[in-house]
């Protein structure tokens, strides 16, 4: 089955003015970049795109914004990330009207499911879709993991086509095929293992420093798809460091800080978050400008 999705999808932040409302120019110019640079699609409102601090309708106005930036150039997924399995089912009937291609969909959020619950979520979600979906698996974070058999049981939804895999064991790409063998486009969506994810077979990567460094992370995708394993690695280590400011409880701020610095974006969060500040933000600033004055050429 050839996948419906593939390649490098940013899971772009939401960026907000001083006063937390949503800053749609400086959404729209990083969405651009990432176009420009070669990305295969654009996903909003995920955990990155800090949705627990947005309302059903915010989420709407931020696709809104994606898709005008995108202009039909790759398609925009919107995050279904609700707590309840009725509002997931609601978002994604009236996202459809607003130009989103697809859905990336998390488990039911506080409520820990177990296997049967789970499966009901994302088909009572998939049923109630007009468009296809990404299983977002990420059991580190949210405390259910989609595991290899459960894929394979869901595999007679058509709708769901793809799984976003963060459970941060590279292990589970090989898992993954061989319990539903070409079923799913997989994508790696923790950033410090996307290169070992894609050569164990993963279609692509949802990332996450992309939305700073675009131009390296597509590099590292297109040179792993011509075979060029040893330049993708020697971009992917440069990259290392930075790719491991996604693995954080504070990857939201962290992001926002490289974006802020490189000029695509502005470091304001919605609290309870926070900027980074003292040590912690010194030393994550100096990370980041170590990693610039070494950036490799492309």
């Amino acid at each position: 089955m050839a996948p419906v999705w593939k390649g490098v999808m940013p899971a772009v932040t939401t960026k907000f003015h001083e006063d937390f409302s949503i800053d749609r120019a400086w959404t729209a110019k990083n969405i651009d970049a990432q176009i420009d640079a070669g990305v295969d699609g654009i996903i909003v409102c995920g955990s990155l795109g800090e949705a627990s601090t947005l309302s059903l309708d915010e989420k709407l106005e931020v696709l809104d914004v994606a898709v005008e930036a995108a202009h039909g150039r790759v398609p925009v997924l919107l995050t279904i990330a609700e707590n309840a399995t009725l509002d997931g089912c609601r978002q994604v009937e009236r996202a459809a009207k607003h130009g989103a291609a697809g859905y990336m969909v998390l488990p039911g959020l506080r409520y820990l499911s177990d296997r049967r619950e789970t499966l009901h979520h994302f088909r009572t979600i998939a049923k109630a879709s007009p468009l296809p979906l990404m299983i977002y698996n990420n059991p580190l974070a949210y405390g259910v993991d989609m595991t290899p058999d459960m894929f394979a049981e869901i595999a007679d939804e058509p709708k769901v086509v793809a799984i976003k895999e963060s459970c941060g064991d590279v292990r589970r790409v090989t898992d993954l095929i061989n319990a539903v063998g070409e079923r799913y486009a997989i994508f790696c969506g923790v950033d410090n293992l996307a290169m070992e994810s894609m050569l164990m077979g993963a279609h692509g990567w949802v990332a996450g420093l992309v939305c700073a460094f675009p131009r390296e992370t597509v590099a590292i995708y297109k040179h792993l798809q011509q075979g060029r394993i040893v330049e993708a690695r020697e971009i992917y280590r440069w990259f290392a460091p930075l790719l491991a400011l996604d693995v954080s409880s504070k990857l939201v701020q962290n992001i926002k800080l490289a974006e802020a610095i490189v000029g695509l974006g502005t470091e304001h969060v919605r609290p309870p978050r926070l900027p980074l500040a003292g040590d912690e933000r010194r030393a994550v600033e100096a990370l980041i400008r170590s990693a610039i004055e070494r950036r490799p050429t492309l």
